[in-house]
């Protein structure tokens, strides 16, 4: 009897683990409300994908770029993780850029699977080629009719002192009203909240991989057992930091109680 238990047990995980992997992207959406966002740019929608790690959702990703043409995006973000250093597939990357430029203006940061991978210098000139901002320690500006928002960028693979350097840097030079910053890493919002920031977009943490409900997730890089940063808004002192389930795996390669994530934020 415990032997058809365990079988029972082992066939349902498996039977979720192929559903999750290979359907039902999910799209949170947040509404974002602050009398600094300038009046041309409410109703304005940011789409963020993170943490893909070379994951193909659809043949020649399909699924995933019909779920995101649909949800008709201002921008797209891109908190890193793009590609995954233990199957790292830079033409398979490259092929979802090439739809996802067509769908909206693309903005980009790197996670540590592209620096860990080697192949992170070989895919920066196949994005910019695509026509994607890059952010790495960088910043944009959108305008809209005589408005303006800032999106900033940290690189990463930066130690928390770098991270202040450029964030001190970033945060000041041609400053806008509003602004906001892309960045891989969630564990770090105590850095982000200390600079002029309004909104982070954060990913790497994989929604802890595995949740448990009213509890959250259970492991985060960096953070550990029951992280403190895995999924939803978060707000410290005058910064609001979304945190993205992310849409792959790596060495663990089990999603449970966590659905692969698209996020939506409306600016208002």
């Amino acid at each position: 009897m415990k032997r058809c238990k365990g079988i029972l047990f082992f066939a349902l995980l498996t039977a979720s683990y192929l559903y999750w992997q290979d359907n039902g992207i999910m799209v949170t959406k947040y509404c974002y409300q602050n009398k600094k966002v300038p009046s041309s740019f409410s109703g304005y929608r940011i789409l963020q994908l993170s943490d893909l790690q070379n994951k193909v959702f659809g043949k020649h990703h399909k699924k995933i770029v019909s779920v995101i043409q649909k949800q008709k995006p201002d921008c797209i973000v891109i908190t890193g993780d793009l590609l995954d250093r233990n199957r790292t597939n830079i033409d398979s990357a490259t092929e979802l850029i090439s739809y996802l430029v067509k769908i909206a203006p693309v903005y980009y940061v790197s996670g540590n699977h592209e620096h860990q991978s080697g192949k992170y210098h070989d895919l920066l000139p196949l994005l910019k080629e695509n026509g994607v901002f890059i952010l790495e320690n960088n910043k944009e500006t959108i305008t809209k009719g005589n408005e303006k928002i800032s999106l900033l960028g940290i690189k990463d693979k930066s130690v928390n002192a770098n991270y202040q350097k450029v964030l001190s840097v970033l945060s000041k030079a041609e400053q806008t009203e509003f602004q906001i910053l892309l960045s891989h890493r969630p564990e770090l919002l105590s850095v982000y909240s200390q600079y002029d920031i309004d909104v982070v977009f954060a990913g790497h943490a994989h929604g802890g991989q595995i949740r448990i409900p009213y509890i959250g997730g259970i492991f985060a890089p960096h953070q550990g057992f029951f992280p403190k940063y895995t999924s939803g808004m978060i707000t410290k002192n005058h910064t609001t930091m979304i945190v993205s389930r992310g849409l792959g795996n790596s060495t663990f390669p089990f999603r449970i109680h966590n659905r692969p994530e698209l996020v939506i934020l409306t600016l208002e």
